[in-house]
Order: C-alpha cells, then sequence, then structure tokens
C-alpha cells in the first residue's frame, strides 16, 4: 500500500538535525514506493534541499517567514497545519525533540489524529503503519497501531538506521500566514557545556555525584572533546549543584541512545538507567564493584575515575593520532 509521507525536518545552527535523516529514512519505509515530502522552515539553501533528497524526499517545501526562525508553538502549530492541509499525507513523521515533543500533540490533537510519540522504530503490517516504543523504563517495547486513516509519529534519535535513497527532489516555495503569536523569542541561552547535541552524540561521558564538583566534570569534558562526543550528567550530580540540569540523563531527563556511553562515578539507580540503557556500548567507571551500573555495562572498570579518564583521554589521542 504506497502512501504519501510528510515528513517536518528540524534545524539547529543552520544544519539539519541528525534525527530528521533517521525520519526521513522511516518515511521512506512507510510510504511503501509511495512519496516522502519534506518540509524545510526558514531556509532555502540548496545544501539542506540535495540532503533532505539523498534520503529520499522527492518534494521539498520551503517555508520562510519571520515567526518561524526560532520555535514558538504558535507559529509552528500555525505552519503545519497549512502545510498537511496543502499536502493531505497519509503519515506524518518528525523526531521526538524538545520541539516535536510539544508541537506534535498540538497538531494531532488540533487534526483528531492519533499520535505515536517516541519510537524507537516504525514499520507496516497488512497495511497498517506499526509504531514500536519503549515502556516500564525501557524494560519492554509496545507495538501500536493507528484506528483512523492518517498516521503521526515521532522518532527518538539514534534509533533508526540511515538508508540512502537519492532523489531529485522537487522545491517548492511555500508561504503560510501566522497571526495571533501569543509568545515571542528574545533570546536563546546555550546552557550545555559541549557543542555537541546531546540527544544525538554518538558518544557521551556521563558522570555522576562521583565526580564530586563542578570541577570534576572537567576531566570527562576532555574525553568527551576527544571522542568527540558529548558529556552528560545523572540526576544526582544535577541535584548537587556540579552541572547544569540541561545535560541530566534519566527518566526526568533526556533519553539518549549513542554508540558509547561512559558512566563514571554513577551508581546506576534505576531512573539513570531509564535514560540510557539502549546505549550501544556501555562503559562504566566506578569505585564501588557492587554498583549497580556494572549490571548493565559491557565493559567495566573498577576504580577511581580522576585516574582512570585522564588514561583512557591519553590512550585515546595517541591511537587517533595513529590513524
Amino acid at each position: 500500500m504506497s502512501r504519501t509521507v510528510l515528513v517536518f525536518t528540524e534545524q539547529k545552527d543552520g544544519r539539519l538535525r541528525h534525527v530528521t535523516y533517521e525520519s526521513l529514512t522511516a518515511a521512506c519505509r512507510v510510504a511503501e514506493g509511495g512519496e516522502v515530502v519534506a518540509v524545510l522552515f526558514g531556509s532555502r539553501q540548496s545544501e539542506q534541499v540535495e540532503e533532505v533528497g539523498k534520503y529520499g524526499a522527492s518534494r521539498v517545501y520551503v517555508v520562510s517567514h519571520d515567526d518561524l526562525h526560532q520555535y514558538t508553538p504558535d507559529a509552528y502549530k500555525q505552519a503545519m497545519l497549512q502545510i498537511i492541509g496543502e499536502v493531505d499525507p497519509d503519515a506524518i513523521i518528525m523526531g521526538h525533540t524538545a520541539i516535536g515533543k510539544d508541537v506534535a500533540p498540538r497538531v494531532a490533537a488540533r487534526l483528531g489524529l492519533g499520535l505515536i510519540t517516541d519510537c524507537t522504530d516504525v514499520c507496516t503490517d497488512s497495511g497498517e503503519v506499526i509504531g514500536v516504543r519503549p515502556i516500564y523504563a525501557g524494560k519492554a517495547f509496545q507495538k501500536k497501531k493507528f484506528i483512523g486513516k492518517k498516521s503521526f509519529v515521532t522518532i527518538r534519535a539514534n534509533n533508526i538506521e540511515l538508508q540512502e535513497n537519492a532523489q531529485t527532489p522537487a522545491v517548492i516555495p511555500f508561504d503560510v500566514t501566522i497571526k495571533d503569536v501569543r509568545s515571542v523569542v528574545r533570546k536563546v541561552i546555550r546552557r550545555s557545556a559541549s557543542g555537541v547535541d546531546l540527544s544525538e552524540a554518538n558518544v557521551i561521558v556521563s558522570g555522576g555525584r562521583g565526580v564530586k564538583s563542578a570541577e570534576g566534570f572537567r576531566p570527562l569534558q576532555e574525553l568527551a572533546d576527544v571522542l568527540g562526543g558529548a558529556v552528560g550528567a545523572s540526576r544526582g550530580a544535577c541535584d548537587a549543584g556540579y552541572c547544569d540540569y540541561a545535560l541530566q540523563i534519566g527518566q526526568t531527563g533526556k533519553v539518549v541512545t549513542p554508540e558509547l556511553y561512559i558512566a563514571c562515578g554513577i551508581s546506576g539507580a534505576i531512573q539513570h538507567l531509564a535514560g540510557m540503557s539502549r546505549s550501544k556500548i556501555v562503559v562504566a567507571i566506578n569505585k564501588d564493584p557492587e554498583a549497580p551500573i556494572f549490571q548493565v555495562a559491557d565493559y567495566g572498570i573498577v576504580g577511581d575515575l580522576f585516574q582512570v579518564v585522564p588514561k583512557l583521554t591519553e590512550a585515546f589521542k595517541r591511537a587517533l593520532e595513529e590513524k
């Protein structure tokens, strides 16, 4: 059953986020030979059009409007509703990011659509779209399908393997009417210590109460920089004031699925595991050999993180220099 699938892309600092490519890959799968349509907000850059075409978009709607330069729920909701009305897709896909989590329920409620959020996989079965999502803090997974004719899902980053399906997309400038915007972004303050987006990082070096202070995060940042990764933290470290809550990973923080997760001085409380247990490889560094984190770790180092982490940093530096 071929479908028209609409993908709302997302940018950060002028670049498409990785979850956009995952959404396009999922859209090609769901389309089953149909058409994948992408939407670019606030940019007419040919490079981004080529990028979405690389992953299967055959049409790209380019939407430029002053109220779309920074995300506000009112502006994005109005723009998305108008585009959906124009395209009339069978399915809608976007990332399960801060923006996706905020605007997708608003749009779905306005259109009376079913919505499956935080999907780690999207597939089809007997002509129906199926969303796979974790439940019970990641201990189990459920498959959900839609009752209505239209599908709307949001994708968790770093879960869908990218697959290129190169197209030469038709570029369609699209004008939207936006009014009655009740909120305005005056200033954006970057609070994350790393230049790498934590939710999409392939490598995360995370610290817990064992780092002992804000200064204790410095060797973790050095290791993350060498590996091209990001720094995260447990809630315990955030509550202790060692770092900003923007770095928090866990049930009440960010959910991450990197290729490599290095847990430093983190005991492994169930709330923290809920945010990182689906990492591809987990390395735990802790002085306590009985720490629960070792039960989910692929590799464990029993030792003082302030001795182990600098040695890892130097070892990785040498290895990367030799490549």
